[in-house]
């Protein structure tokens, strides 16, 4: 038997698959698909989650040996271009790299750990017990273990044979449409931006909105450019073409912009969307059945943040499962995961249901923007909605622990990214002197430089107690861990 089975080989599902390992349990990962989904989704990282990959080492596996995030210049928001470098504390970063990079470096990552993972398996039932859910598939014997965890995405099996419901409102009004395409250099600027005769210049990687829908520009991403819009009202038939994303793209700026079919190595995506969903699972947790990532919400993709959202869920949920089956959590810690992720998720559903009202056409539309547009001039403002988008303005109600910082994930701090690569509680104790008790052997300890007082992190990275008292101490270690 296995102490978890993982339903889904995405980002979230082999980022907790990851987690786990780390705290010594083994997870058993399904994927349905007997390859690798080699599609175009989502086309970078953004957010604190960022930070998180960088203090698992993993960052580095995604730019360059010693690379460290750093905040972003400027993002969007609502197709508004967001100024973030004269902010005095700017909590964004970005990272500019296709799902599938991240997905096949997650996978090189699980391997090393020893995960392993099941292709060509696919969910169709699941009978839970008293101490174990068996897992019934496709064609194949039934798996059990201790724990499912759905991390199969928007449409989840496993969220619907566990009976959660999935509750959140369907906009079918809008028609997106996304290819690669080629475009010819006499129409790219200096700077990537593509310079239409007749309309202008359409940014690059920057959402633009006309007074006809929207347009995206992503240059040369992963070695292809691709163009994507947005209209509303607009019924489509058939299969996708180049000519419908070219016709799109005219109506939208009011002018003619060539596309050629792209070149270099497939698979190229064409697509059509219609419309999208916000929903957020009514519980995160049925039993020994628990919901992750796409499986727990789904929401727009403007802005990008469904990486951050899904993947620290992961980073949540994977030390709390962890401690469940080594017998170190107190009663109610898995409890905690949905208390602590779904307010996560509904402010992601907040935000990208404004921005998506940002993005449409219209007079009425125009005016808000106009308004909007004079709010964003104050600092302030960009600065709370770079804390939106990165998630920053999340914080986890950690009990009677008190603190500027409880709560939050740890600020960055000199050789922090190197003692949190084991996944372990942290205790970050300038003075040297604190004594953990009974919890010493579940908690590593070190001395970092920038501290007036001593820290205690969660393995999740976030700040579970502030002070610099033992007795403080303890009493926040005894509502995070049992020592067995």
């Amino acid at each position: 038997m296995f102490d978890v089975v993982i339903a889904g080989a995405g980002p979230n599902g082999l980022m907790l698959a990851c987690e786990l390992a780390l705290s010594g349990v083994r997870p058993v990962v399904l994927e349905r698909l007997a390859e690798p989904d080699d599609k175009q989704r989502a086309n970078g990282l953004v957010g604190q989650v960022i930070r998180m990959l960088d203090r698992r080492g993993l960052y580095e596996r995604l730019t360059e040996p010693g690379a460290t995030p750093e905040p972003a210049a400027r993002y969007m928001f609502g197709a508004f271009p967001l100024e973030l470098a004269d902010l005095p504390e700017n909590s964004l970063s970005t990272l500019l790299v296709p799902q599938r990079r991240v997905e096949r470096m997650l996978a090189e990552r699980a391997a090393e750990l020893g995960v392993r993972v099941l292709r060509d398996h696919e969910v169709t039932g699941l009978k839970q017990g008293t101490d174990s859910v068996l897992v019934e598939l496709r064609d194949r014997e039934p798996i059990e273990a201790a724990y499912l965890v759905g991390a199969d995405g928007g449409h989840s099996t496993v969220r619907k044979l566990s009976g959660i419901e999935f509750p959140g409102v369907t906009a079918d009004d809008s028609v997106s449409y996304s290819g690669h395409v080629h475009v010819a250099a006499e129409y790219i600027g200096a700077n990537n931006e593509l310079v239409v005769p007749g309309f202008g210049t359409v940014p690059p990687f920057r959402h633009l909105r006309t007074e006809h829908g929207m347009i995206t520009w992503a240059p040369s991403l992963d070695g292809k450019s691709m163009l994507n819009t947005m209209e509303w009202g607009l019924p489509a038939e058939g299969e996708a073409s180049l000519a419908e994303l070219r016709a799109s793209v005219s109506r939208v700026l009011g002018a003619e912009l060539p596309l050629e079919p792209p070149t270099g190595p497939e698979p190229h995506l064409l697509r059509r969307l219609f419309g999208g969903n916000t929903r957020i699972a009514q519980r995160y947790r049925a039993g020994r059945v628990l919901l992750l990532g796409d499986a727990a919400h789904v929401h727009s993709a403007i802005g990008g943040p469904g990486l951050n959202l899904g993947l620290q869920d992961a980073l949540n949920l994977g030390w709390k499962l962890a401690a469940q089956l080594h017998g170190t959590a107190p009663a109610g810690l898995l409890d905690t995961y949905e208390s602590e992720r779904a307010p996560a998720a509904r402010r992601v559903a907040m935000h990208t249901q404004a921005q998506a009202l940002l993005i449409r056409p219209g007079a009425d539309v125009t005016a808000l923007r106009e308004l909007f547009g004079e709010l964003l001039a104050e600092p302030v403002n960009r600065g709370h909605l770079a804390d939106l988008l990165s998630g920053a303005d999340i914080g986890y109600d950690m009990g009677p622990a008190s603190g500027p910082l409880v709560g939050r994930l740890a600020p960055d701090l000199p050789g922090l990214r190197e003692l949190t690569r084991t996944g372990r509680p942290l205790l970050l104790d300038p003075s040297g002197k604190l004594d953990m008790g009974p919890w010493s052997a579940l908690v590593d300890t070190a001395t970092v430089a920038g501290l007036d007082t001593a820290l205690l992190l969660r393995p999740d990275g976030y700040v579970a107690w502030q002070g610099d008292t033992a007795e403080g101490l303890r009493e926040a270690l005894g509502t995070w861990f049992v020592t067995g």
